[in-house]
């Protein structure tokens, strides 16, 4: 349950940390140039400090939850596969057969 909750979260970080990341100036502007005069909205600065910090806050959430994630799957995984698919039986194994010498190799003669 607690794995499952996380993971939407996961996914949710993602999309609005990409949002972030292309709503940011760059020398390309991005998807900033759909914000026209909006730029007011976030003080004087426009919204670089602010979609920085933004960025930056989700971005730290995102590392947090990877984290937790990976941790809590670690929790769960504690047996290997191998352990499952070996099964303990009782046979015991054949008793060994008695050994043949080896033939010798015979002399060729001349």
């Amino acid at each position: 349950m607690t794995t499952s909750l996380l993971l939407i979260i996961q996914i949710v970080l993602v999309i609005i940390l990409v949002i972030a990341v292309l709503l940011q100036k760059s020398s390309s502007i991005g998807l900033g140039a759909y914000s026209g005069s909006n730029e007011s909205v976030f003080g004087a600065k426009g919204p670089a400090s602010f979609l920085a910090k933004t960025t930056f806050t989700i971005g730290f959430l995102f590392v947090a939850n990877t984290i937790a994630l990976g941790y809590m799957y670690s929790q769960n995984k504690q047996a290997s596969v191998v352990d499952k698919l070996v099964e303990k039986n009782d046979v015991a194994a054949p008793a060994a057969l008695p050994t043949v010498p080896a033939p010798t190799p015979k002399k060729e003669s001349k």
